[in-house]
């Protein structure tokens, strides 16, 4: 299954899919709540981010002369409401088996609790969905939208409870108000006065859009303020824009027809990774952006090219305050 999203706009941006840090967990009717540790220290993080795989490997230490069991979450990217990958487009909804998540604590693969929740904002509506008998993953088909063949007079109420809007996004009609989140949950023993090892491996679910708003045209009338999200987002810069141009220009190959880009959006929440006692004490980011001819951009300072397609970032008593996002881009030719 190709794991590029292919999106006709950049409209879709700031929901581009995203995966977590551990985090200790606290799991109630309400839903899954990650809530900091007052014990259990990170003492390192190294992540591995690729458009084809994304692994993490932790040290997690004990430092107290008891034992802790405690509940750790995984959230996995959130999917866009009512739409998921297939070959290319957002079609069906995902269950995870086909990006080959896997654990292991200390060398050893272990279970993990696969629990999918409904979420409208931070309010969790699991129980009110599963109540109905409706799907926590929907799609925007006479099957997969529990509201599509409703009579008016039975929309009222869920209408009025805010589980169903009327979206302009998918043609003003009825669908869904929730979207779903699955959490891969871990209940973990820490023994007193001991060091961890977690590791976490996967291919990512990526966004992405063909074309967008870094063409040269686009950006001199940019009347939605794209590439000012850019520039926040993925910390986009000049030097990136001129590089985008000269790559564009040999991707011509001199033809009269305009080269052709292709973006690909990664997304890690660091910010998680504050849950611990203290702060990271070593942080290793390695982003890979697939191709020399490639670009790429996200917001870390001290990086470190170490191959030709790789960027390092290495941090001490690292506080991570804001999530990790990273922009590639992609240059074909008008032949290809």
């Amino acid at each position: 299954m190709p794991r590029a999203v292919l999106l006709a706009t950049a409209g879709f941006l700031l929901a581009s899919p995203i995966a977590a840090n551990d985090s200790e967990a606290e799991i109630s009717v309400g839903g899954i709540t990650l809530t900091p540790s007052g014990d259990l220290r990170l003492v390192s993080e190294d992540l591995y981010l690729s458009a084809d795989k994304v692994t993490v490997d932790y040290l997690f230490e004990n430092p107290t002369g008891r034992a802790i069991t405690t509940t750790i979450a995984f959230p996995m990217p959130s999917q866009p409401r009512g739409m998921l990958a297939r070959g290319g487009y957002y079609e069906t909804s995902e269950d995870w088996s086909g990006f080959g998540f896997a654990t292991r604590i200390d060398g050893r693969p272990v279970r993990l609790l696969q629990m999918d929740r409904a979420r409208i904002g931070d309010r969790d509506v699991t129980e009110q969905v599963i109540g109905n008998g409706w799907p926590v993953y929907w799609t925007d088909t006479i099957d997969g939208n529990p509201f599509a063949n409703v009579p008016g007079a039975r929309l009222a109420t869920p209408l009025a409870d805010g589980m169903a809007i009327r979206d302009p996004l998918f043609e003003d009609r009825v669908v869904p108000a929730w979207e779903g989140i699955t959490y891969f949950v871990r209940e973990q023993t820490f023994p007193p006065n001991s060091k961890t090892r977690v590791n976490h491996e996967y291919a990512p679910m990526t966004g992405g859009s063909v074309g967008g708003a870094l063409y040269p045209q686009y950006r001199e009338d940019d009347e939605w303020g794209t590439l000012a999200e850019y520039r926040g987002r993925y910390c986009v810069d000049d030097h990136f824009l001129a590089g985008v141009d000269r790559r564009l220009a040999k991707a011509a190959r001199g033809a009269q027809d305009q080269a052709y880009m292709q973006e690909t959006w990664l997304g890690y929440v660091l910010s998680s990774g504050a849950n611990w006692n203290g702060p990271i004490e070593r942080f290793r980011l390695v982003v890979d952006k697939g191709s020399p001819d490639n670009l790429v951009s996200f917001c870390m300072v001290d990086v470190t090219k170490i191959g030709p397609t790789q960027f390092e970032v290495v941090k001490t008593d690292f506080e991570p305050t804001r999530d990790l996002n990273v922009l590639i881009v992609e240059f074909y030719s008008p032949a290809d």
